[in-house]
């Protein structure tokens, strides 16, 4: 019994890599702290209410980011509204109806290859083929639907992986007890799966947040507002830049007070979205309700 586990001193070897392994954790959290801490102290000064709501103009002596807030959640919407639907019912396919085989391993092959393409190669594609070839030129549509394809691969997996962890038995159960294949899917499988779902729209919505290279050759950077009445539809169809890109011009002519100002915003966006995607996920775990 001496020489058990439970009873065995603590090797030296052991006790290094635990202290190795505090300090890497420690440094993670340092750092994220650090670079948080020094956008928001460059950058806070410049967040206030006019920033916020207006758009920037020699004019009327304002400096704004209201219109590239609306552009990003344009392009937020729109690529969800294909994106989504595309991602889920690929991987239900996937996972429910393919039999194993070539096909699902080249499918498989192929969404993870295009989520290792750079975001730089589909930038120039979206150019070319849904800005010259389908005549959209630079607008709001032709960056939404380039990064359709960024943020499909992404879509696509965490739904597969999440219909992985559901119990083959909910399955069979459902299934012996009269119930067609798609009503177990939708009302059984889709539901238990749900959190791992969420997460992956959620993190395909930080993504669209933070890209700026195939924006910056697909939607240009317009920053107006959209006009009254018909103008919220067209808008899609016109030129519109998003905080990130704006942020990448802010830089390039050297006004750094507003570009550290977008910064807090987008970074502000990025915390709001991480702990949006732990709430869902915990809301929608069915396997933790009582």
């Amino acid at each position: 019994m001496n020489d058990s586990i439970m009873n065995g001193k603590a090797r030296i070897s052991d006790i290094i890599i635990k202290i190795l392994i505090y300090i890497s954790a420690g440094f993670s959290v340092i750092l994220l702290i650090g670079i948080i801490g020094y956008v928001f102290i460059k950058g806070i000064g410049s967040v206030n209410f006019s920033f916020l709501t207006t758009v920037t103009s020699t004019l009327k002596k304002t400096v704004g980011i209201a219109g590239n807030i609306v552009n990003t959640l344009y392009i937020i919407v729109i690529t969800l509204l294909i994106a989504t639907p595309v991602g889920i019912g690929s991987a239900i396919y996937l996972n429910e109806y393919a039999k194993p085989g070539k096909l699902v391993r080249a499918i498989e092959f192929t969404t993870e290859t295009l989520s290792g393409i750079p975001s730089i190669i589909f930038g120039l594609f979206g150019m070319v083929f849904f800005g010259n070839v389908m005549g959209f030129g630079y607008s709001i549509l032709t960056g939404s639907l380039t990064l359709t394809i960024m943020v499909l691969p992404l879509i696509t997996r965490n739904t597969q992986e999440a219909l992985k962890t559901v119990p083959d038995s909910y399955r069979s159960g459902a299934l012996g007890m009269g119930a067609t294949k798609w009503y177990m899917i939708r009302t059984i499988l889709l539901p238990s799966a749900m959190p791992g779902i969420i997460t992956g729209v959620i993190l395909a919505i930080g993504r669209i947040v933070g890209e700026s290279a195939a924006l910056l050759f697909t939607a240009g950077s317009g920053y107006l507002l959209p006009k009254s009445g018909m103008g919220f539809l067209t808008k899609i169809m016109e030129s519109g830049g998003t905080l990130t890109i704006q942020l990448y011009l802010s830089m390039a002519k050297a006004e750094y007070s507003t570009a550290f100002g977008i910064a807090v915003v987008l970074l502000i966006i990025v915390l709001f979205i991480n702990f949006l995607t732990k709430y869902l996920a915990k809301k929608f775990d069915v396997s933790k309700v009582d």
